[in-house]
């Protein structure tokens, strides 16, 4: 019987952008140190604060438009590697980014191209290719998933039936559609402690994508008042969780074993890409099992400032007026003919803002 060569895909995909580089490494915690490398070059000007554009290739694009985007693809072992390239397809199941085995194609691998289809890379050498996706006219709206790939495998050896694969990568998510792009917004309903079968305490928030991008969750959970005034954190959110427009499912925090059951008093931080939000909510973890679910405390404290200050804004202008009349004064105007400015008042040059150069799309 044949030797059959057993394939182990190493797959990591890029996360989150690092140090303020327009990308990250594309080799995750789950992939040996030594092996290669992905990172995405460049975004379009009008998402340079967005995180997820400076990992991801994130648009949103007109029929009949075409964008490039430069990619860095590095070898960080000691040996020379040939990496190939090439796009495959990925979609969004049951609130998690999922890869198509392969080089499985959809619609969006078709509009796909890279202008080279693999690099040699000597040992601690790196090397650039260019993608381009061109979306037809006849393209329908709605949001499509992919991943740039950028693989390697170790040589077919006959007396090595154990042939290992490395793939990192790059996800695309691009938004077809006429006119301006739709907004992104979520929402935290309802946050419930939780105890793991390993017994680590846990807190599951109940995230809803209000808006029509897909958003990919991450956050912190820092807790203070808690058993003789402790305070912990910040523990971070599982960063699985892809949310696809008006679906909804559970972020979860994962703390210390260590940490005691409560009460505590929570202050969770969600955010994908430019948007963020934060809530607070006191809790106690269960013993075992799931624990009580509670509603965000309301951050109302803002919204009442807000209206507390328009309500009575009218009504103090009108006793100030009212005062004036009273001793016979009146607000001082300037001069129609320019008669310069008020004792002590500053004059203020206008700025002119610099223009951005856009890049790529």
């Amino acid at each position: 019987m044949a030797l059959l060569a057993l394939l182990l895909p190493l797959i990591a995909l890029l996360s989150g952008a690092a140090g303020g580089r327009a990308g990250a490494r594309g080799a995750a915690d789950d992939t040996p140190r030594g092996t290669i490398g992905i990172r995405l070059l460049e975004a379009p000007v009008s998402r340079h604060d967005d995180p997820r554009a400076l990992s991801y290739i994130v648009d949103h694009l007109r029929p009949g438009t075409t964008i490039e985007r430069d990619l860095e693809v590095s070898n960080t072992s000691s040996q020379r590697r040939r990496v190939q390239l090439y796009a495959a397809a990925a979609d969004v199941v049951r609130n998690r980014f999922q890869l198509q085995p392969g080089r499985a194609r959809n619609e969006l691998t078709g509009w796909t191209s890279l202008n080279r289809d693999s690099l040699a890379l000597p040992p601690g050498g790196s090397g650039t290719a260019r993608v381009t996706i061109a979306v037809p006219e006849s393209a329908s709206r709605g949001e499509r998933y992919g991943v740039i790939w950028a693989q390697a495998a170790t040589r077919r050896d006959p007396d090595r039936p154990v042939r290992i694969v490395n793939r990192v990568g790059v996800r695309v998510y691009l938004d077809i559609g006429r006119g301006g792009e739709p907004p992104s917004d979520f929402r935290i309903e309802i946050l419930t402690p939780v105890r793991s079968p390993d017994g680590a305490p846990q807190l599951a928030a109940l995230v809803r994508n209000t808006g029509g991008r897909t958003l990919d969750m991450s956050g912190t959970l820092w807790l203070s008042d808690g058993p003789g005034g402790l305070q912990a954190g910040p523990f971070p959110a599982d960063r699985g969780v892809t949310l696809t427009p008006r679906s909804a499912a559970p972020v979860t925090v994962t703390l210390d074993r260590r940490v005691p059951d409560g009460p505590w008093k929570g202050k969770l931080t969600l955010m994908s890409g430019m948007v963020k939000k934060t809530v607070t909510a006191t809790f106690t973890f269960p013993v075992a099992g799931r624990g009580r679910p509670v509603e965000p405390d309301d951050d109302l404290l803002p919204l009442i400032g807000l209206v507390v200050g328009l309500v009575l804004l009218p009504a103090a202008a009108g006793v100030l007026v009212m005062r004036r009349r009273r001793h016979g004064t009146a607000p001082r105007r300037v001069p129609a003919g320019g008669g310069g400015p008020l004792p002590g008042a500053r004059t203020r040059r206008p700025r002119t803002a610099g223009a951005h150069r856009r890049s790529g799309g």
